[in-house]
C-alpha cells in the first residue's frame, strides 16, 4: 500500500521521492501499489476487516504493539520460505514485514513533524522502489524482527504521548492528502493490520 509510506537506513521523509509512473512490471515484478488508501477512513475494509473509522485514537499505541508480535511470530516461524513469494509479483512474508518495519519507521517521523511544525508537507515514499533498493527479500529474518519491534515500540511509545490539542495538529501529503494526527493514527494502522492479514490470511 501506499499508505504512508530504511531499511536498515534512516528513512528521510523530506526528500522521500513521489511515486514514479506505473510501468508495465516485468515478468515475476511486484505490480507498483498506486491506489488511495484514504478511503479506510471512511469505512471498514471489506478485506481485512479492520474498521478503521471506530478505531479508538488512544488505542493505537497498543494495536502497533499487538500488530508487531504478530509480525514477530510471522519472522519466527517461516523458516526457509520466508523470502520465498507465494506467486510472481507477490511480496514475500519478509518482504512484507521489512516494509511494515519501514512504515512505523516513516510514520514516526511524520508524527513528529506534525507535532512540531504546523502543517507540515511530507512527499510520498516510493515504496516499491524502497523495496528494490533495500532488498527487502534478502534480508535477515532474525535482524529484521529486531528492527521491527524496535521501530514498532518507538511509534507506540511517541503515541502514547500525544494528548489534548495535539490531536488535531495537521499534516499533508504531496498527493493533497491531508490528516490530522487522529485520523493519521488510524491510517497507520490499518497498513500494517492489512499486511498482517496479506500473509496469515486471518481477519480481524
Amino acid at each position: 500500500m501506499s499508505t504512508s509510506e530504511s531499511a536498515a537506513s534512516a528513512v528521510d521523509p523530506v526528500n522521500a521521492v513521489s511515486p514514479v509512473d506505473v510501468v508495465s512490471p516485468v515478468a515475476g515484478e511486484v505490480v507498483p501499489d498506486t491506489k488511495d488508501w484514504t478511503w479506510v477512513l471512511e469505512r471498514p475494509c471489506p478485506e481485512c476487516g479492520l474498521d478503521t473509522p471506530r478505531v479508538v485514537r488512544e488505542d493505537v499505541a497498543g494495536m502497533v504493539r499487538a500488530n508487531a508480535e504478530g509480525w514477530l511470530a510471522v519472522l519466527a516461524g517461516g523458516g526457509d520460505g520466508l523470502g520465498r513469494r507465494p506467486e510472481p509479483g507477490v511480496w514475500s512474508d519478509l518482504e512484507y514485514a521489512c516494509h511494515v518495519r519501514d512504515v512505523f519507521r516513516l510514520f514516526l517521523v511524520r508524527l513528529g513533524l506534525m507535532l512540531d511544525r504546523d502543517d507540515p508537507l511530507f512527499p510520498n515514499w516510493d515504496q516499491d522502489e524502497t523495496a528494490v533498493a533495500e532488498r527487502y527479500g534478502e534480508q535477515v529474518p532474525g535482524v529484521v524482527a529486531g528492527e521491527l519491534a524496535e521501530a514498532a515500540e518507538a511509534l507506540a511509545a511517541a503515541f502514547e504521548r500525544v494528548a489534548g490539542e495535539q490531536w488535531r495538529r495537521t499534516g499533508s501529503r504531496s498527493d493533497g492528502a491531508r490528516f490530522t494526527v487522529e485520523s493519521f493514527s488510524r491510517y497507520l494502522i490499518h497498513d500494517p493490520v492489512h499486511h498482517l492479514f496479506d500473509v496469515t490470511g486471518e481477519r480481524v
